[in-house]
């Protein structure tokens, strides 16, 4: 039987497995037109990170306007993408550092820090959409901030999930690498006389 903890070297592709899980998310979020959507019927409008669409309830065509008119549009789009672009790059570093059979600790390191930028990067880009949407769209009906901003949200949640055990791995470098030898206890049978 296989117990995978901490100390298991197999299990070192836990954290590139995430940061892939956070990029899917990631790519759901960039391409979703679930940003906003109507809450109920009838359906008219919704959005996504890059346009905003509204039709009438008696149309089936959707009216688009680019969301990279606005400065704050442009703003929300280039940071959540530059967090994006950074976090396949960490990715990459990981299964870089993570394939090498003497893992280098000061490089894993690096990628923990690098992520906590790519989730800040993330988080104003995510902060930044639903204020100004909601201050200079004029929203028709009840609406709710959809499915594809929730992924954007997620895969954010994941990173900062990953930056701290990537900051925090090279503190149990030596049971990572299997460098800790077992501790046997042994009691004397004159100090456990329960056991006899």
């Amino acid at each position: 039987m296989v117990v995978c903890g901490l100390a298991c070297w197999r299990c070192r592709w836990l954290l590139p497995l995430l940061l892939g899980l956070a990029i899917i998310m990631g790519i759901i979020a960039l391409a979703g037109r679930g940003w906003l959507e109507s809450e109920s019927a009838p359906y008219v409008q919704q959005a996504s990170l890059w346009q905003s669409c509204t039709r009438s309830p008696e149309d089936l065509n959707w009216n688009c306007e680019s969301l990279m008119d606005y400065g704050w549009g442009r703003a929300a789009a280039a940071t959540y993408l530059v967090g994006f672009v950074i976090l396949v790059i960490c990715f990459a570093l990981a299964v870089i550092a993570f394939s090498i059979e003497i893992l280098r600790f000061n490089f894993v390191r690096g990628i923990g820090g690098l992520l906590f930028v790519v989730a800040a990067f993330q988080i104003i880009g995510l902060v930044i959409y639903p204020v100004k949407f909601a201050e200079e769209i004029p929203l028709v009906g009840d609406n709710m901030f959809s499915w594809a901003y929730g992924f954007g949200w997620a895969s954010t949640v994941v990173v900062i999930g990953c930056a701290f055990f990537f900051c925090c791995l090279p503190n149990w470098e030596d049971e990572v690498l299997g460098n800790i030898k077992p501790t046997y206890y042994y009691s004397s049978p004159e100090r456990a006389p329960y056991l006899n």
